[in-house]
């Protein structure tokens, strides 16, 4: 059965055999062959029920396809995926090259167990100068490269990006204000009179100068801080002998501050301009990589990764998984430097080099500097798996200790902390953390609007029954067999019996009646330390004072308060910020400003006549009379 997948240049071919077909196994694989040639494409592994079980590319479908068929011969990590495998679907495409990333958007998308994974796939902050104004301001960015102006980085953490700026802000001057709070300014604000921002707004800058200073942010970013403080140093010297000791000390506090700039930066190497170091440290059937940043010859900071491997996968493999997953939405330098040679590595640069427009080189060095860079990022590597394990380790043990305070069968591998948040009953907010034998599952985390339909002001119960209800439907509906790792093996509830019971109905009429569920009340004098516990046919009880037990659920508790107070805020942060503009068809964020700096507030903007409407800038005639029917007309 052939036909025809929805991207273009993709054939996806389910193939069917003559034949009673074998349940599992190499067999059914080797079933598969004299249907396939020598075409390249991702093939995928399912189990008995549909699940896929592993995503493959191949320069030649049949070849590897047929190693696949041996009996014997390949390693635990492997045979286990063989002996599950029930049917397999197949791509073909025209190169290696759309195999290989067809296979890593399949990867990403459906996530197979016996696949090596990136589980923490968060783009980088840059440093971005923007070019959209006469006084360019310098700012913190993220995400697609939309804004016009020149980026710097990437950075390894937003705090790595603040601190620069920071620093940069007191060597260069440069605005970091909004572009609307800029034009609104009548005086100097605190940034200029801190020494922060050479006040442009007020005029205490001409455009020439401002752009002086732009010129040499944009250089130091680019690596030529030697020459910045060797012209900064001549400056303060020709300052100094005319006699102006206030600009002079100025130069100076601008040249100290450089100086602070380049040390904390840390390693800088001299032979590296541009380039990503990748270093593999794998033990114990658990792997870490460590991506160092160098940019303009600056060490721009590190990030660690623990990929899941399915245990036996070779270092060359998971290394290769791991680059093509983390580029995929990021743009590469020129120069990857790595810690163990890959398969693929002409197909992997081939790669790389079609998605930045020009040459990407992909570097085991063996000698000298590069060889240094990478020696410390597996240093790094080997030195954050080693933490990871011992946490990981600490971590089983208190979800043993968990299961035998709450007389569950087995640890749990999947806690679900529920919490809602609201200040009488307005802005209300439901929050899910999420906490495993790896830690907290951030990516899990899920947060809830509730509604409020039937429920009064103020009704904790009505609000968890509503977070309930809407979680466990929504998993009965999209995961009925619990096979995804989605259902939780134990509920904790932020109450006491009545939100217990609460919880137990909800369950109850979806038909879930084997869910772990414990209310963790805030016990006599809502006291820490003190809290009781309730369960389905238990008397409340409490754990020692001391038990480690008793901390990690204070700690569970504490992080889904956290979470949903943190949502909480930022609703009713929106809804102050909210105007009777924002519903208005047509009218955005630009609009919607020049409205208000126009009329001075969104409720003089919504009483304005038609006329006055027409006379804002960027405010179309039809726009001007759309405006004024949505608050007349539907008023």
């Amino acid at each position: 059965m052939t036909g025809q997948s929805e991207n273009q240049g993709f054939e996806e071919e389910g193939q069917a055999f003559d034949g009673p077909a074998p349940a599992t196994g190499h067999l059914v694989i080797k079933s598969y062959l004299k249907s396939l040639d020598a075409s390249p494409g991702v093939y995928r592994m399912l189990s008995e029920s549909g699940e896929v079980l592993y995503v493959g590319k191949a320069r030649q479908l049949v070849k590897r396809v047929a190693s696949y068929a041996r009996p014997s011969g390949h390693s635990a990590r492997i045979g286990r995926m063989i002996a599950a495998t029930a049917s397999m679907m197949f791509l073909t495409t025209e190169t290696e090259t759309e195999a290989l990333l067809l296979e890593q958007n399949l990867i990403k998308q459906l996530k197979p167990r016996y696949n090596v994974l990136l589980r923490d796939d968060k783009s980088f902050p840059n440093i971005l100068v923007t070019g959209d104004h006469d006084f360019p301001q310098i700012k913190k960015h993220r995400g697609a490269r939309r804004i016009k102006g020149t980026y710097y980085g990437p950075f390894a953490s937003g705090g790595a990006v603040s601190r620069t700026l920071a620093q940069l802000q007191r060597v260069f001057l440069l605005r970091n204000c909004t572009d609307s709070m800029f034009e609104s300014r009548t005086r100097a604000c605190l940034q200029y009179q801190i020494k922060r921002c050479c006040g442009p707004c007020v005029g205490h800058i001409s455009v020439p100068d401002y752009a002086a200073l732009v010129d040499d942010a944009t250089a130091f970013l680019s690596g030529k801080s030697t020459r910045i403080q060797a012209k900064l140093v001549e400056e303060m010297t020709t300052a100094s002998e005319a006699l102006e000791f206030e600009r002079a000390a100025a130069l100076r506090d601008r040249i100290s501050a450089m100086a602070q700039v380049q040390t904390s930066q840390g390693v800088n190497p001299q032979g590296v301009e541009e380039a990503d170091i990748v270093a593999l440290h794998q033990t114990g059937g658990q792997a870490c990589v460590q991506v160092f940043f160098i940019r303009s010859n600056q060490n721009w900071g590190n990030r660690a990764y623990y990929p899941r491997t399915g245990g036996s996968a070779d270092t060359a493999e998971i290394l290769e998984a791991f680059l093509v997953q983390f580029y995929s939405n990021k743009m590469p330098p020129k120069l990857i430097l790595l810690s163990e040679q890959v398969e693929n590595l002409d197909l992997l640069e081939k790669a790389l080099t079609a998605q930045r427009g020009n040459k990407v080189s992909l570097l085991v060095p063996e000698r000298g500097e590069k060889k240094q860079l990478v020696s410390s990022a597996l240093r790094n590597a080997r030195e954050a798996l080693a933490r990871k394990i011992s946490e990981t380790a600490s971590q089983a043990k208190l979800l043993e200790g968990v299961a035998r305070a709450f007389g569950l069968k087995s640890s749990p591998q999947r806690i679900e902390i529920y919490d809602n948040s609201h200040i009488s009953g307005t802005n209300a907010v439901g929050g899910m953390v999420v906490a495993g034998p790896e830690g907290w599952i951030k990516s899990a985390y899920r947060k809830f609007n509730i509604k409020g339909d039937g429920i009064t002001p103020g009704d904790d119960f009505g609000m968890m029954k509503e977070v309930l209800t809407r979680r466990f439907s929504r998993l009965v509906k999209e995961d009925p067999d619990r096979t995804n790792g989605t259902w939780p093996d134990l509920l904790l509830i932020d109450g006491g019996a009545g939100q217990l019971s609460a919880v137990l109905e909800v369950l109850k009429s979806a038909g879930i009646t084997d869910m772990a569920v414990v209310g963790v009340a805030k016990g006599v004098d809502r006291d820490a330390g003190k809290e009781e516990f309730h369960q389905q046919g238990k008397r409340p009880f409490s754990l020692p004072h001391r038990d480690p037990v008793l901390y990690f659920v204070q700690r569970m508790r504490d992080e889904a308060h956290r979470f949903a107070i943190g949502t909480h805020r930022a609703k009713r942060a929106k809804a102050i910020g909210a105007t009777p503009l924002d519903g208005v068809p047509g009218v955005g964020a630009t609009r919607k400003r020049a409205l208000l700096q126009h009329f001075g507030s969104a409720k003089a903007a919504s009483r304005a006549g038609l006329a006055d409407l027409k006379m804002v800038d960027g405010i179309s005639d039809a726009l001007a009379e759309s405006i004024y029917g949505y608050f007349h007309d539907n008023g």
